[in-house]
Formats: structure tokens, sequence, C-alpha cells
């Protein structure tokens, strides 16, 4: 029994089937999916979690490769003090490397 990381058991099988060029899209309530990814539902409530809350405890598992964000994620995601990883995604000023 995990007691750290994604304790979500369908959350985290699917994370460790994952290889290069595989993508994950974490997305709210709205977003619709067509037939055929592997989904994995979060949700518990609106807002529960947060998108930024998923995004950090998904960023500490896997490798990530690159990254795309819509244009409207900045401005929708509270800004942090500080992170361990660094970045835009939580308002430090460290960088990350990703492709375009």
């Amino acid at each position: 029994m995990k007691r750290a990381g994604i304790l979500n058991r369908h959350l985290s099988g699917a994370l460790a089937l994952l290889g290069h060029t595989d993508r994950v899209t974490v997305c709210d309530a709205g977003l619709p999916i067509p037939e055929g990814p592997v989904v994995v539902d979060l949700s518990f409530r609106s807002g529960v979690p947060s998108f930024a809350e998923v995004l950090e405890g998904l960023l500490d598992e896997p490798v990530v490769e690159g990254a795309t964000a819509a244009r409207e994620t900045p401005a929708a995601t509270p800004k942090r003090p500080h992170c361990r990883r660094g970045g835009s995604r939580t308002g430090c000023s460290s960088r990350h490397r990703t492709r375009s």
C-alpha cells in the first residue's frame, strides 16, 4: 500500500504505463473527451481538487519531457511564492525545460 505520492490507484496505474512521447491532459470538467483515451476522473465537487493541486501532484511523479498550456492557464492558476521545482506554473522565477 502506498503512503505517499499519488494515492489514487487508477491515476497511479495510468502514469505507470506511460512511455516516451505519451501525453497526459489535465483539464476541468468542461473539456469534451472523445471515446478512446484512458480517463481518470478525480472530481469530488466543483474546484476540488483544484487544477493547480492536480498539476503539482502530477509533476512530482513521471519525468516530464515537455508541456503545452492554454493561453488562459497563467491567468487562471494561482501564484505561489515558492515551489520545489521552479517554473511559471507556481509563480517561481526558475525555468523548466520544455519543448514548444
